[in-house]
């Protein structure tokens, strides 16, 4: 019960007494001051509502321009996806072609060389760095 709350209940006291010293003070009658209160009560709904049914529109925009994006976005992926295995098969022909001719070294024979890190300013789908060759076999 900290700062908000003496704040909640000093507004809450203060808007009860201007509400009570504004009736006793209006120049107007009380079915006048009824009657213009239900007015205001009433555009306050209809503001509201209009409100409402903006939001749902732009809502409902939102929506409809959701699907077509995402749509776009996953062919996009399985472009990418079609393009990567398109590589991978390159490179496995590539591989058994090597071995069968016996250019492939035994893996027991090369030596684990770790792969340098791509640089930040590389494109991501830029083919990667041919592997280094490992020494033949005398």
């Amino acid at each position: 019960m900290g700062k908000g709350f003496s704040f909640l209940v000093g507004a809450t006291i203060g808007a009860a007494a201007g509400t009570i010293i504004g009736i006793l003070v209006a120049p107007r009658s009380g079915a006048e001051t009824r009657a213009m209160a239900a007015d205001m009560a009433n555009d306050a709904w209809d503001n509201a509502r209009d409100m409402y049914d903006q939001g749902v529109e732009q809502a409902r925009a939102a929506m409809n321009d959701f699907g077509p994006m995402m749509d776009a976005k996953t062919d996009e992926l399985r472009a990418k996806v079609d393009l990567a295995r398109e590589r991978m098969d390159q490179l496995r022909e590539t591989l058994n072609d090597a071995i069968a001719g016996g250019t492939v070294t035994p893996a027991a024979d090369v030596e684990v060389v770790p792969a340098p890190e791509a640089s930040a300013d590389a494109p991501a789908d830029a083919p990667a760095a041919a592997p280094a060759e490992a020494p033949a076999e005398a």
